[in-house]
Protein backbone atom coordinates (compact mmCIF):
# COMPACT_ATOMS: atom_id res chain seq x y z
CA UNK A 1 0.00 0.00 0.00
CA UNK A 2 1.29 3.10 -1.25
CA UNK A 3 1.78 5.62 1.58
CA UNK A 4 4.65 8.27 1.11
CA UNK A 5 6.08 9.85 -2.32
CA UNK A 6 9.34 11.73 -2.16
CA UNK A 7 10.49 14.31 -4.95
CA UNK A 8 14.00 15.04 -5.70
CA UNK A 9 13.59 19.08 -6.46
CA UNK A 10 16.74 20.33 -8.81
CA UNK A 11 16.02 19.19 -12.51
CA UNK A 12 13.08 17.11 -11.13
CA UNK A 13 10.21 19.49 -9.72
CA UNK A 14 12.71 22.51 -10.30
CA UNK A 15 14.02 22.19 -13.82
CA UNK A 16 17.50 23.43 -14.28
CA UNK A 17 20.84 22.09 -15.91
CA UNK A 18 23.44 21.55 -12.73
CA UNK A 19 26.46 22.61 -14.29
CA UNK A 20 24.91 25.69 -15.15
CA UNK A 21 22.93 26.07 -11.44
CA UNK A 22 26.93 25.15 -10.58
CA UNK A 23 28.34 28.01 -12.31
CA UNK A 24 25.56 30.92 -11.45
CA UNK A 25 26.15 30.03 -7.81
CA UNK A 26 29.46 30.20 -7.91
CA UNK A 27 29.78 33.50 -9.62
CA UNK A 28 27.25 35.40 -7.55
CA UNK A 29 28.30 34.15 -3.80
CA UNK A 30 32.23 34.55 -5.20
CA UNK A 31 30.68 38.24 -5.52
CA UNK A 32 29.08 38.63 -2.82
CA UNK A 33 32.14 37.43 -0.12
CA UNK A 34 34.21 40.41 -1.68
CA UNK A 35 32.82 42.85 1.34
CA UNK A 36 34.70 40.16 3.54
CA UNK A 37 38.26 40.63 1.95
CA UNK A 38 38.05 36.77 1.43
CA UNK A 39 40.83 35.41 -1.13
CA UNK A 40 38.22 34.22 -4.26
CA UNK A 41 40.13 31.17 -5.35
CA UNK A 42 40.59 29.69 -1.27
CA UNK A 43 36.90 30.82 -0.95
CA UNK A 44 35.92 28.37 -3.95
CA UNK A 45 37.84 26.06 -3.01
CA UNK A 46 36.41 26.26 0.82
CA UNK A 47 32.98 25.76 -1.11
CA UNK A 48 34.28 22.69 -2.51
CA UNK A 49 35.92 21.33 0.45
CA UNK A 50 32.96 21.61 2.34
CA UNK A 51 30.72 19.72 -0.54
CA UNK A 52 33.40 17.20 -0.33
CA UNK A 53 32.52 17.16 3.71
CA UNK A 54 28.98 16.94 3.52
CA UNK A 55 28.59 13.88 0.96
CA UNK A 56 30.96 12.13 3.51
CA UNK A 57 28.55 13.09 6.29
CA UNK A 58 27.74 10.40 8.65
CA UNK A 59 24.79 11.42 10.37
CA UNK A 60 26.68 12.54 13.50
CA UNK A 61 26.42 15.91 12.70
CA UNK A 62 23.87 18.52 10.24
CA UNK A 63 25.34 19.08 6.99
CA UNK A 64 25.05 22.37 7.72
CA UNK A 65 27.69 22.21 10.58
CA UNK A 66 30.36 20.22 8.74
CA UNK A 67 29.94 22.86 6.01
CA UNK A 68 30.79 25.58 8.26
CA UNK A 69 33.95 23.47 10.15
CA UNK A 70 35.31 23.05 6.76
CA UNK A 71 34.73 27.01 6.34
CA UNK A 72 36.83 27.47 10.08
CA UNK A 73 39.29 25.24 9.14
CA UNK A 74 40.32 27.04 5.99
CA UNK A 75 39.48 30.59 7.14
CA UNK A 76 40.15 30.43 10.77
CA UNK A 77 37.41 30.27 13.53
CA UNK A 78 37.11 33.85 13.43
CA UNK A 79 35.87 34.44 10.03
CA UNK A 80 33.08 32.60 11.47
CA UNK A 81 31.81 35.90 12.82
CA UNK A 82 30.64 36.59 9.17
CA UNK A 83 28.13 33.36 9.04
CA UNK A 84 25.39 35.20 9.91
CA UNK A 85 25.91 37.56 6.96
CA UNK A 86 25.43 34.98 4.46
CA UNK A 87 22.37 35.00 5.73
CA UNK A 88 21.50 38.09 3.37
CA UNK A 89 23.17 36.92 0.62
CA UNK A 90 20.34 33.70 0.62
CA UNK A 91 17.86 36.48 0.41
CA UNK A 92 18.79 38.68 -2.17
CA UNK A 93 21.60 37.72 -5.02
CA UNK A 94 21.56 34.05 -4.87
CA UNK A 95 17.57 34.73 -6.59
CA UNK A 96 19.16 35.64 -9.28
CA UNK A 97 19.42 31.98 -10.16
CA UNK A 98 16.07 31.87 -11.13
CA UNK A 99 17.03 33.41 -14.26
CA UNK A 100 18.44 29.81 -15.43
CA UNK A 101 15.57 27.91 -14.44
CA UNK A 102 12.79 26.73 -16.46
CA UNK A 103 8.87 26.73 -15.38
CA UNK A 104 7.30 23.60 -14.49
CA UNK A 105 3.76 24.42 -14.24
CA UNK A 106 2.56 20.09 -13.22
CA UNK A 107 4.94 20.38 -10.22
CA UNK A 108 2.22 22.25 -7.90
CA UNK A 109 -0.39 20.28 -9.17
CA UNK A 110 1.41 17.14 -8.50
CA UNK A 111 1.84 17.89 -4.70
CA UNK A 112 -1.51 18.98 -4.40
CA UNK A 113 -2.27 15.17 -5.42
CA UNK A 114 -0.18 13.50 -3.20
CA UNK A 115 -1.66 16.01 -0.30
CA UNK A 116 -5.23 15.41 -1.52
CA UNK A 117 -5.11 11.34 -0.98
CA UNK A 118 -3.27 12.02 2.39
CA UNK A 119 -0.09 10.77 1.21
CA UNK A 120 3.10 11.56 2.99
CA UNK A 121 5.00 14.07 0.67
CA UNK A 122 8.18 14.49 1.35
CA UNK A 123 10.72 16.99 -0.62
CA UNK A 124 13.78 14.43 -0.85
CA UNK A 125 16.35 17.16 -2.31
CA UNK A 126 19.91 16.73 -1.63
CA UNK A 127 20.77 19.08 1.47
CA UNK A 128 24.06 21.20 0.71
CA UNK A 129 22.88 24.44 0.29
CA UNK A 130 21.22 26.37 3.23
CA UNK A 131 17.80 25.90 3.94
CA UNK A 132 16.49 29.20 3.00
CA UNK A 133 18.37 28.46 -1.19
CA UNK A 134 15.69 25.52 -0.69
CA UNK A 135 12.32 27.28 0.29
CA UNK A 136 13.43 29.65 -2.61
CA UNK A 137 14.58 27.14 -5.36
CA UNK A 138 10.97 24.98 -4.81
CA UNK A 139 9.07 29.12 -5.34
CA UNK A 140 10.11 28.89 -8.49
CA UNK A 141 7.90 26.52 -9.08
CA UNK A 142 5.14 27.64 -6.79
CA UNK A 143 5.53 25.21 -4.02
CA UNK A 144 6.08 26.35 -0.26
CA UNK A 145 7.18 24.51 2.69
CA UNK A 146 3.25 23.55 3.73
CA UNK A 147 2.94 21.71 0.59
CA UNK A 148 5.20 19.10 1.61
CA UNK A 149 5.32 17.01 5.25
CA UNK A 150 8.85 16.92 5.65
CA UNK A 151 11.87 18.85 3.17
CA UNK A 152 15.77 17.45 3.78
CA UNK A 153 17.31 21.10 4.75
CA UNK A 154 21.37 21.23 5.18
CA UNK A 155 20.69 22.91 8.63
CA UNK A 156 18.60 19.42 9.83
CA UNK A 157 19.90 16.51 7.87
CA UNK A 158 23.37 14.81 8.06
CA UNK A 159 23.26 13.07 4.89
CA UNK A 160 23.77 13.52 1.49
CA UNK A 161 22.39 11.22 -1.73
CA UNK A 162 23.78 8.74 -2.91
CA UNK A 163 24.53 7.47 0.66
CA UNK A 164 21.49 4.85 1.30
CA UNK A 165 21.36 6.14 4.57
CA UNK A 166 19.57 9.44 3.33
CA UNK A 167 16.80 7.30 2.51
CA UNK A 168 17.05 5.23 5.71
CA UNK A 169 16.65 8.12 7.44
CA UNK A 170 13.64 9.44 5.92
CA UNK A 171 11.84 5.72 5.77
CA UNK A 172 12.60 6.11 10.08
CA UNK A 173 11.20 9.39 10.34
CA UNK A 174 8.23 7.90 8.75
CA UNK A 175 8.27 4.38 10.19
CA UNK A 176 7.47 3.69 6.61
CA UNK A 177 8.86 0.16 4.85
CA UNK A 178 10.47 0.89 1.40
CA UNK A 179 7.63 -0.75 -0.61
CA UNK A 180 4.84 2.24 0.98
CA UNK A 181 7.30 4.44 -0.72
CA UNK A 182 7.93 5.73 -4.38
CA UNK A 183 10.85 8.14 -5.37
CA UNK A 184 10.88 10.48 -8.16
CA UNK A 185 13.95 12.17 -9.11
CA UNK A 186 16.55 12.71 -12.27
CA UNK A 187 19.35 11.17 -11.45
CA UNK A 188 20.49 7.42 -11.86
CA UNK A 189 23.08 7.67 -9.49
CA UNK A 190 21.88 9.99 -6.48
CA UNK A 191 17.90 9.25 -6.85
CA UNK A 192 17.17 5.61 -8.65
CA UNK A 193 20.60 3.76 -7.21
CA UNK A 194 20.29 4.94 -3.68
CA UNK A 195 17.18 4.66 -3.35
CA UNK A 196 16.05 1.25 -4.87
CA UNK A 197 18.85 -0.37 -3.08
CA UNK A 198 17.18 0.20 0.18
CA UNK A 199 13.88 -1.12 -1.89
CA UNK A 200 12.42 2.11 -2.53
CA UNK A 201 10.73 1.86 -6.37
CA UNK A 202 12.05 4.96 -8.31
CA UNK A 203 10.48 6.68 -11.20
CA UNK A 204 13.44 8.82 -13.17
CA UNK A 205 11.78 11.89 -14.97
CA UNK A 206 12.68 11.82 -18.58
CA UNK A 207 13.76 15.59 -19.20
CA UNK A 208 17.07 17.75 -21.23
CA UNK A 209 18.04 17.29 -17.27
CA UNK A 210 18.14 13.67 -16.86
CA UNK A 211 21.67 12.84 -15.24
CA UNK A 212 23.42 8.87 -16.13
CA UNK A 213 25.87 6.63 -14.59
CA UNK A 214 28.90 7.96 -16.23
CA UNK A 215 30.14 4.54 -14.79
CA UNK A 216 28.31 1.99 -16.45
CA UNK A 217 24.26 1.40 -18.32
CA UNK A 218 21.52 1.75 -15.44
CA UNK A 219 18.23 0.38 -16.41
CA UNK A 220 15.67 2.35 -14.46
CA UNK A 221 11.70 3.15 -14.48
CA UNK A 222 11.84 6.18 -16.94
CA UNK A 223 8.93 8.61 -17.55
CA UNK A 224 7.58 11.58 -18.66
CA UNK A 225 6.82 14.79 -15.89
CA UNK A 226 3.27 13.89 -17.33
CA UNK A 227 2.85 10.84 -15.85
CA UNK A 228 3.95 11.55 -12.72
CA UNK A 229 -0.02 11.41 -11.10
CA UNK A 230 -0.88 8.66 -13.63
CA UNK A 231 1.85 6.67 -11.75
CA UNK A 232 0.56 7.64 -8.41
CA UNK A 233 -2.69 6.44 -9.12
CA UNK A 234 -0.92 3.25 -10.19
CA UNK A 235 0.53 2.58 -6.55
CA UNK A 236 -2.48 3.93 -4.69
CA UNK A 237 -4.55 1.41 -6.76
CA UNK A 238 -2.84 -1.79 -5.85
Amino acid sequence: MLKAVFFDLDGTLLPFDEDEFLKTYVGLISIFIKQFGYDKDLFVKTLFDGLKEMYKNDGSKSNCDVFWDTFARNFGEEALINRPKFDIFYETDFLKVKAICKDNPLAKPIVDFCNENNLITVLATNPIIPGRGTIHRMSFVGLKESDFDYITLMESFGFTKPNPQFFIELLKKFDLKPEEVIMFGNNEVEDALCAESVGIKTYLIDSPYYIKDKKEERNFSIIKMEDVIGVIKNHLEK
